[in-house]
């Protein structure tokens, strides 16, 4: 039967076994009988409902040689490629597919952008296009805080990430630099080394943390990555971006010490080219363990995303915070037992302020635009722009220089211990505005086996601080005690500043004005880098930067007219390689620089506080140089949940400015002291099993100081500062976050912090023969989801009523940041 008269079946399957492979007499059998069955499938159920068909006879296909198959030749290959370029051209563009939001993905809508989906607690990446390789495949120690970590360590403001994090100590405000937000990392002062999206938060704030998404601690020096400063390192805090899923989270709680906080998130796919994102604050609070003060916050922030093509993103956001309450500046030393007054005896929930006068406003407005041109491929250009304004306001009081009086009975008849205190007031009107400008450029290209990854780019900030204070504020008389130092300071004791508090008056403050005569400060910094990083297949890893700044500083005081300049360009540089010997695995050595010039602690009013030189005009002293050196290894086990790291680092400060008496003259600043820290850094951040998720780390350090020009303050102590320890810091440090999950619904886990002994000193040296105690914290949380969408968790922190401190003060006497004491909260989560 010709193929005319086969059914359509039949001669699409002959047609198509023709076609797809040559036919030799072997096969002929197959094909009739694969066809004589075909056939009476086809026809048998039609003779159920039809009459008899006559038999129907196939012939086998007939036999023709096959020609064996010819080489193209160049010119067909051309024809072909023309007609298929010819045929694509005719076909209608295809739009991109556009995603439904939350279609598809299993990963929480408003998960950690940067954190891996199967273990939250640990990152893969930093916010940075910097930092162009993974975390595993980076020559430097970087601690990331994700958001799963940030929620089950409570943690609602940075200070309380300090507080909680291996090899950050906090520190104190005084009179010549602002109370607020101080961290030492790694041993330096980093207080001026705060970053919102990478770009620096200058002078000293308080940060909340609703509008965080996770905080990256990048550890030793960093100038090329970051600019000024960082000896230590630096912070960087990331804010929550407008995505393309939607989601609706509110968020309340209520616990101990009056304690009621409402946050909501909101992200909204308004087009597939438009997303928009929204959140709020809402607090009121005390603090556990401390009389009178208060700590209310108040917030919102909003974020836009648009992208009109697949090549182009737009990013926008605005944070507004505004936290206010009444301050807590310590409690006093006991100077006959060498220690804080309420490890004395005193209570711990001892205030040492004054209600009808003290306060602290913190107020933070940041407006940032970002752009993003992928051009190819290969290169990306990047723009990111911003606008800032802070205040920070506040006067509150130290309690310090305690001595022996007599008191009158009449006045304390309830006194027995004859120690006072002196109760000093601080106070501050600082405002800081800062615009700032980065660009740069990605280029990806490969030479030979190495895949290169440069990234070129330009900075361009102003920063200007105006610092003043209140007037009038030491002529004060507290009615309770009627005495006074002959600085017009208020004479209290130390262990019942106010007596009866039934029978206390208070002197009317509400006339507090400023003095009007602000320091003004100006720094403008015009940058440069290049940072490239060479891959061989993933084996080899080769990192290198150079950063050049031009620094710019000026600053008058109209309390005396006088001013101070200083114009240097910063050179700094960093190199690191790293080798794979597994695909989980890496070993690494790295070496950086950072520089510290005359003015870069915007809040210092002074330059033995690291801010401007009055005397010298700032030409005598140059930028203090940082070097550091660290080699480590990390690994990522069990399914690469787990991220390993171990690191030996060492971090070498010259020409070091420091405060003492040279030649017979006190307070003296010079420069040219030098010191070193090294020590042991080891993290873990993610999934031992399915169930059981850790975070935390260990820090060990040694300091010593090598060279010191000035003497020390008590010479019967130390004859020299030389081969001290340094000051202010916790030499180890430990934490430990943990949770299991005990059932679907239910999981628990808790977090242990200790921080070793911190001894008291100068801005350089511990020189005083002052110290704080080690200490034990240990907090905990059990967590039930009632749904899918509702979740209740119960925390408990410093269950067992730990007294311990934050930071102590520089002097032989100092006054003592006392911590929160045990506190509870309720958490109820919705999600949709």
């Amino acid at each position: 039967m010709s193929n005319a008269r086969m059914p359509r079946s039949l001669r699409t399957i002959a047609a198509a076994d023709s076609i797809d492979k040559p036919f030799d007499v072997s096969s002929a059998g197959k094909v009739s009988a694969v066809a004589s069955l075909i056939a009476v499938a086809s026809f048998s159920s039609a003779e159920a409902q039809q009459p008899s068909l006559p038999p129907v006879t196939i012939d086998a296909p007939v036999v023709r040689p096959h020609h064996a198959a010819s080489k193209p030749t160049a010119d067909h290959v051309r024809a072909r490629t023309a007609l298929r370029h010819a045929a694509r051209r005719t076909q209608p563009p295809q739009a991109a597919p556009v995603p439904y939001p939350n279609a598809g993905q299993l990963a929480s809508p408003d998960a950690d952008p940067y954190a891996n989906p199967d273990a939250p607690y640990q990152a893969t990446r930093v916010q940075s296009g910097k930092f162009t390789e993974p975390l595993v495949n980076t020559p430097k120690t970087i601690t990331v805080l994700t958001k799963d970590v940030l929620e089950d360590k409570n943690a609602t403001s940075l200070r309380e990430i300090g507080r909680s994090t291996a090899g950050v100590t906090l520190g104190s405000g005084e009179g010549g630099n602002a109370f607020g937000d101080r961290f030492f990392i790694r041993g330096f002062d980093a207080r001026n080394d705060i970053f919102v999206d990478g770009i620096r938060d200058p002078a000293v704030s308080v940060r909340e943390n609703f509008f965080t998404e996770q905080v990256e601690i990048l550890r030793g020096p960093a100038s090329s990555y970051a600019g000024r400063g960082t000896a230590g390192g630096g912070i960087n805090i990331v804010t929550k971006q407008a995505g393309d899923r939607n989601f609706y989270n509110a968020r309340s709680e209520f616990g101990t010490d009056a304690t009621r906080r409402i946050t909501f998130d909101v992200n909204q796919v308004i087009s597939p080219t438009l997303s928009i994102r929204a959140g709020g604050l809402a607090q009121g609070a005390r603090v556990a363990g401390r009389d009178f003060t208060t700590d209310y916050r108040y917030g919102g922030f909003a974020a836009v995303k648009w992208t009109p093509t697949d090549n182009v993103k737009v990013l926008a956001n605005y944070i507004h915070t505004d936290l206010n309450g009444t301050p807590d500046f310590g409690v006093p030393w006991d100077r006959v037992n060498n220690r804080p007054v309420t490890d004395s005896g005193v209570p711990r929930n001892t205030w040492y302020g004054s209600l009808d006068r003290d306060f602290q406003k913190v107020r933070q407005d940041i407006g940032t635009v970002q752009g993003e041109l992928k051009v190819n491929d290969n290169i990306t250009l990047n723009n990111r722009f911003r606008a800032e304004r802070s205040i920070l306001n506040y006067i509150g009081t130290i309690a310090e220089a305690p001595n022996v009086k007599t008191f009158p009975p009449a006045t304390f008849p309830n006194a027995s211990n004859p120690l006072y205190v002196q109760l000093n007031a601080q106070s501050r009107y600082q405002t800081v505005n800062v615009l700032a400008n980065q660009s740069d450029a990605t280029f990806k290209f490969d030479t030979g086996p190495f895949r290169h990854t440069a990234v070129v780019g330009a900075e361009f900030s102003r920063e200007q601080v105006s610092i003043d204070k209140y007037a009038g504020l030491t002529s004060e008389a507290l009615s309770q005690s009627g005495l006074q130092s002959s600085s017009g300071a208020v004479l209290v004791p130390y262990n019942n500043p106010y007596g009866d508090p039934s029978s206390i008056t208070y002197s009317d403050f509400s006339g507090a004005t400023l003095a009007g005569t602000p320091l003004n400060a100006t720094v403008d910094t015009k940058s440069a880098y290049l940072i490239e990083t060479a891959n061989y297949n993933d084996f080899l890893i080769l990192n290198g930067g150079v950063r050049y700044d031009d620094y710019d500083y000026s600053a008058f005081n109209h309390a005396n007219n006088s001013q101070s300049a200083l114009d240097s360009g910063l050179v700094n540089y960093n190199g690191g390689i790293v080798v794979k010997p597994l695909p989980y695995a890496s070993v690494y050595a790295a070496y950086a620089t950072s520089s510290n010039p005359i003015g870069a602690e915007l809040d210092a009013s002074s330059a033995s506080y690291g801010g401007p030189d009055f005397t010298n005009l700032g030409q005598a002293f140059g930028p203090e140089r940082n070097k550091g050196a660290e080699v480590g290894t990390k690994w990522e086990l069990f399914d690469r949940r787990l991220l390993l790291t171990a690191a030996l680092f060492q971090t070498e400060k010259d020409n070091a400015r420091e405060v003492g008496t040279v030649n017979g003259v006190a307070n003296t600043i010079v420069a040219g002291a030098a010191y070193r820290i090294q020590g042991i850094d080891l993290e873990a951040a993610g999934k031992i099993t399915d169930k059981w998720s850790v975070f935390g780390g260990l820090v060990l350090m040694d300091s010593k100081i090598l060279k010191s020009n000035v003497l020390p303050p008590n010479l019967a102590l130390y004859s020299s500062n030389v081969g001290l320890k340094l000051a202010n810091i916790a030499h180890q440090s430990f934490n430990i976050l943990t949770k299991y999950q005990i059932a679907d619904d239910w999981e628990v886990g808790g977090q242990a912090t200790y921080r070793s002994k911190i001894y008291g000193g100068t801005l350089l040296a511990a020189n005083q023969g002052t110290s704080l105690p080690s200490y034990w914290r240990f907090d905990a949380f059990v967590e039930h989801k009632i749904d899918k969408n509702i979740t209740v968790k119960l925390y408990v922190n410093n269950i067992f009523n730990k007294l311990y401190y934050d930071a102590l003060y520089q002097s032989a006497a100092p006054f003592v940041q006392v911590a929160p004491g045990r506190a509870g909260y309720l958490v109820v989560s919705a999600k949709f």
